[in-house]
């Protein structure tokens, strides 16, 4: 688990670029983070410039020398291991995750795989390959269950299936966003998220939201949904389950910065749902309340995350200089 990197000064940052954007279904969200990232930045001193990933990175980069950058995507190719193959091997220090981190957090069936392995709780699941794991999943995981893209996001392409009938419609929206389809176990409780930062869990928030379940627009637009900081958790049952959500971060080889979505059920087993490498950073984002309620605002955190491109050492890079 990787500790705090000390930068006192922006101008050992160098000149930052803050990749943001791209090509996924979470690019608008992306848009947003990158902004408000690239804006606090900036107003600590930092040589802070966007950079958006639609356009031809590997050209882009090259063409606008860096020496370390700010990843603000969401979803896959900025956040799937992708656009930090690209970097390491242009030899460009970056935020966060690195591949096989990036790679395993953001594909579901690997990382639940790795939770159970590692004596995590996770909701029990099936991969739906097509209609006919449909009976299947109603019987091994009964109803109601999540069905959802093994490998995206911000909770795009979910549906809570009730009733056996609505199962071909939440497949087909799952399977919008790729092959890979999961069908999980519904687990009754409050769900949770665990901000990590370098090496520590800050304080947990609890989620509330208005409607059925947790979705992409109570994440990102509804001022219905409501989030409680501190979590309202004892200390020792947040105790408990920082721990556990620091053995998640760990065993996908997340590192640096991120989140960690958990259901807590009444009789107090902390379920894993997944690790988030980077985090939204938008005014409804769960890292910044948990920095908040630390005493880190929002150009601190800014600050703190761009500390995380020192985590591997130079000398374990190679600098490409064409």
């Amino acid at each position: 688990m990787s500790k705090r990197h000390v930068i006192a000064k922006a101008a050992d940052f160098g000149r930052v670029a803050v990749l943001m954007g791209g090509i996924s279904p979470e690019r608008d969200i992306s848009l947003m983070t990158g902004q408000a990232v690239l804006a606090a930045l900036r107003r600590r001193g930092v040589d802070a410039h966007g950079m958006d990933a639609a356009d031809d990175l590997a050209r882009a980069l090259l063409r606008e020398p860096c020496d370390r950058v700010w990843t603000a995507l969401h979803g896959p190719g900025g956040e799937d291991g992708a656009a930090q193959g690209l970097l390491e091997y242009l030899g460009i220090p970056y935020t966060g995750s690195g591949v096989l981190g990036s790679a395993l957090a953001m594909d579901k069936e690997r990382s639940k795989t790795l939770f159970a392995a590692a004596g995590l709780a996770t909701p029990p699941f099936i991969v739906l390959t097509g209609p006919a794991d449909f009976a299947r999943a109603e019987r091994e995981l009964g109803l109601p269950l999540a069905v959802k893209p093994a490998g995206q996001g911000s909770s795009v392409g979910v549906s809570k299936v009730e009733h056996a009938a609505d199962m071909p419609a939440a497949y087909a929206e799952a399977v919008r966003f790729g092959d890979a389809v999961l069908a999980e176990r519904w687990i009754s409780g409050c769900e949770y998220s665990a901000p990590v930062l370098q090496g520590e869990v800050l304080p947990m928030i609890r989620i509330e939201p208005a409607a059925t379940f947790y979705d992409y627009n109570a994440k990102y637009f509804s001022d219905a949904t409501r989030y409680h900081c501190p979590s309202g958790l004892d200390a020792a049952t947040e105790r408990a389950c920082a721990t556990q959500a620091l053995r998640a971060f760990a065993v996908v080889g997340a590192r640096g910065w991120g989140r960690v979505d958990f259901l807590l059920d009444d009789r107090g087993t902390a379920y894993m749902l997944e690790v988030n490498t980077i985090p939204g950073m938008t005014d409804h984002s769960l890292v910044p309340m948990g920095a908040r309620a630390r005493g880190i605002d929002f150009d601190e955190l800014a600050w703190r995350v761009l500390e995380t491109s020192f985590d591997v050492a130079p000398s374990e890079r190679t600098r490409r200089t064409t």
